[in-house]
């Protein structure tokens, strides 16, 4: 039982968007922290390499213009210019497609390695996926990822898919058990004082301690209402601040004070104050156990534990290789401004041969 109104999806779309987590399908190990250092000697279109293998100009336009033109369905041509704590969103992109890119030249790498690598059927796949992607295509389209060719997208499909391949070997025999009690889910209505504002910047500012004592004033007058007979619903419709009224959630998704609270109630039964870092939070449980939200659960334990595996070696094996960007093409790189390029179904067109 959710919901989840219109503001909050486009909120939490917003802060994926500044997040710009672009990370690999089945496997998010991207880390935004990991730096390519700068060196010279680069071809013309080569934007950055990896040991031997390199990432041309063209190769990244295309992840650069589809995930670009992919947001701006969503939000708008003028999302680009909202600045961050960290920059433009903008910048911001283009640091996450760098980096993903290079996640892929590295597990490619990795692959190598192992002895992993693509038999003549997913080779085929690969082509067969760049052929329906590059036949969609515009001259326009073509122009902005540096006059793509279809070689150039079935490269980036193989390796795409080589990656993946190395994932599932990896992880492949990672299969724990989890408890009904681990992934238990349960469902809660809130009402949520908030015991701070936003700024002009968009900053958070902490109430002062007079202006938490009056909210907290407040927050024991919709108990002694509810203790009058008033109904939680009722007071969720005054004096909720947030985006949602009703949650699923389970262990290790809140904040421990909250969590705690709320995994300790009965069926309809409901809390005392919970002083948050939001602010003053009351619950009222609706169920104790979501059996279908429990189940979803289980399954993002195990993805999560299959990729805390994964990352231990993908990041040893990291750590040993030398990885240099062509900073001054890398500066020269920017977003596309034209309104008759709208392509953006780059992986969509990839899951539809190889799906996880």
């Amino acid at each position: 039982m959710r919901e989840l109104n219109a503001t909050h999806f486009i909120k939490k779309r917003i802060v994926l968007l500044v997040a710009l987590a672009f990370l690999l399908t089945g496997c998010n190990v991207v880390n935004p922290d990991r730096k390519v250092v700068f060196t010279t000697g680069f071809s013309n279109d080569e934007v950055f390499r990896i040991e031997d293998s390199t990432c041309s100009l063209t190769e990244l336009m295309v992840y650069l213009v589809n995930t670009q033109k992919g947001y701006e369905a969503s939000f708008g041509t003028d999302i680009w210019e909202k600045e961050t704590d960290t920059g433009t969103i903008e910048n911001r992109l283009k640091e996450s497609v760098l980096a993903k890119v290079a996640q892929i030249k590295a597990m490619n790498l990795l692959a190598l390695e192992n002895g992993i690598e693509l038999d003549d059927s997913e080779i085929s796949m690969a082509e067969q996926a760049a052929d329906e992607y590059y036949s969609s295509l515009t001259s326009d389209d073509i122009a902005a990822m540096n006059n793509a060719a279809k070689e150039d997208i079935a490269s980036i499909y193989k390796e795409q898919a080589l990656a993946e391949k190395l994932y599932k070997y990896i992880i492949r025999d990672i299969n724990p058990e989890i408890s009904d009690d681990e992934a238990r889910t349960i469902t809660v209505e809130q009402i949520l004082l908030k015991t701070y504002t936003l700024n002009e910047k968009g900053e958070r500012v902490d109430f002062s301690d007079s202006e938490k004592r009056t909210v907290y004033s407040r927050a024991r007058e919709i108990l002694s209402s509810l203790d009058e007979g008033t109904s939680f619903e009722e007071l969720i419709s005054t004096y909720n601040e947030a985006d949602e009224s009703i949650i699923s959630f389970g262990k290790g998704e809140k904040e421990d004070v909250y969590e705690t609270a709320a995994f300790n109630l009965g069926t309809d039964e409901v809390s005392g104050i919970i002083d948050t870092k939001e602010g003053y939070v009351i619950l009222k449980c609706i169920t104790t156990f979501n059996k279908e939200e429990t189940e979803a659960n289980k399954v993002k334990i195990v993805a999560e534990r299959k990729k805390e595996v994964f990352g231990a070696q993908y990041d040893t094996f990291v750590s040993t290789l030398t990885k240099e960007l062509n900073q001054k093409l890398w500066d020269s790189i920017a977003l596309v401004e034209d309104e008759k390029v709208t392509t953006s179904d780059l992986m969509d067109v990839y899951n539809k041969y190889f799906e996880s």
